[in-house]
């Protein structure tokens, strides 16, 4: 067995998805110590909670040995990390949903009423970018102008981080985040005018551009 995880060592991405896919075992212990470092270290500059961090690493790992099949051949790093984005604002939503809860009432004129948490202007871009038009539009541009925007808008990356985590040069993400937000226009453009104001469209990427 411990040949068989050497031997898996110096396989692809791609390779180790596709024997995941057919429930090996030991590939996906092996996509597990290539990938979990970065992906810990990432999650942690996003979530100051470790133990959400540890719940979403496992999630997101439980994920990819159930949908291994679902990988269509792209970059195996981008397709890590939106599962890993995605299990955290789904963390984070269910944490809120708990404090909400747990929040203590407050007096009104008409009785009492759960005190609210308004979201943050991350929690709202997030929100855009997968829901509604935003997301439909999102959904129409393309994949290499969608994944550069979804690693710096959604993820949170810095240029060299995006560059690092796709595989290509820091001047072709920026490059592509140029395109993609005139895409995106476009694309909004056609489904609702209104829509053009949004923030995903008209602020910096959430980690800047180093």
């Amino acid at each position: 067995m411990g040949g068989h995880r050497e031997k898996d060592a110096d396989a692809s991405d791609a390779a180790l998805l596709r024997a995941v896919a057919g429930g090996d075992s030991a590939a996906m212990a092996v996509l597990y110590d290539r990938h979990a470092g970065w992906l810990h270290a990432r999650l942690t500059r996003r979530c100051a909670d470790p133990e959400v961090v540890r719940e979403v690493l496992q999630d997101t790992f439980v994920t990819v040995w159930r949908s291994a099949a679902g990988h269509r051949g792209e970059q195996a790093g981008g397709w890590l990390w939106t599962i890993a984005a995605r299990r955290l604002v789904d963390a984070r939503r269910a944490h809120e949903r708990a404090a909400r809860v747990a929040a203590p009432v407050a007096p009104t004129d008409s009785g009492y009423e759960a005190a609210s948490v308004a979201p943050s202007a991350e929690d709202r871009v997030l929100a855009a970018l997968e829901y509604g038009d935003v997301g439909t539009a999102l959904d129409r541009i393309s994949p290499e102008l969608r994944e550069v925007l979804r690693a710096t808008v959604v993820d949170g990356l810095t240029t060299r981080e995006t560059a690092r985590l796709l595989g290509i040069p820091e001047g072709t993400v920026k490059s592509r985040a140029k395109r993609a937000r005139a895409e995106l226009r476009a694309a909004l453009a056609q489904l609702h005018p209104s829509h053009l104001n949004t923030p995903v469209l008209n602020t910096p990427p959430m980690g800047g551009p180093a």
